[in-house]
């Protein structure tokens, strides 16, 4: 991948890029994982009969356990451990359901071996959620740092994936830098 350019103006206005069949299988697969990660969170919360009858979803009120998770699912508030459980079991289902949509549209519009990839400007916002999402999960298992240097020695076991970690951050800044210039 190059980048992103932009095509047309006003209405017509597109984000387009190309990916090769390697960075295609990459990136949904990493997208595929997140959305798995969150699946399994939505599915470990049990039937609330109160949400069944009102129609209100809730949640999960604790924090959840994987690390990676968490990082995807931060907590509301700090200020206050009830409030903080009160507003995860609000919100945390609408987070996952946000976050699964920005993923599906990832998926829908990544071309399966690769190729042109052609977004309206509200595509390319739930493309820059979802590789967000997507880079918040990795760096967090390669415990990515602000002090961590650019290339881990070859001893490292996360050295071969702190590359994907720094192309996803050219792929999404490449983006955000598109999407600055479509109003």
């Amino acid at each position: 991948m190059n980048g992103w350019k932009r095509s047309g103006r006003g209405a017509k206005a597109r984000l387009v890029a190309s990916l090769d069949p390697q960075e295609a299988a990459v990136l949904r697969g990493l997208v595929g994982e997140v959305r798995q990660m969150l699946a399994g969170r939505s599915a470990d919360n049990p039937a609330d009969e109160l949400a069944v009858l009102t129609g209100m979803r809730t949640g999960p009120s604790s924090r959840p356990d994987d690390r990676v998770l968490a990082r995807l699912l931060p907590d509301f508030t700090t200020e206050d451990a009830d409030l903080a459980a009160g507003m995860r079991s609000l919100h945390e289902p609408e987070l996952i359901e946000a976050k699964d949509a920005a993923a599906a549209l990832v998926l829908e519009t990544l071309p399966d071996d690769g190729g042109r990839v052609e977004l309206t400007p509200e595509q390319a916002d739930a493309w820059l959620a979802a590789l967000n999402d997507v880079r918040l999960a990795l760096g967090t298992a390669l415990d990515v740092s602000e002090d961590m240097p650019e290339d881990l020695g070859p001893d490292d076991p996360r050295s071969a994936h702190l590359g994907v970690y720094h192309w996803l951050t050219f792929v999404q800044d490449a983006l955000v830098q598109s999407r600055m210039q479509i109003r």
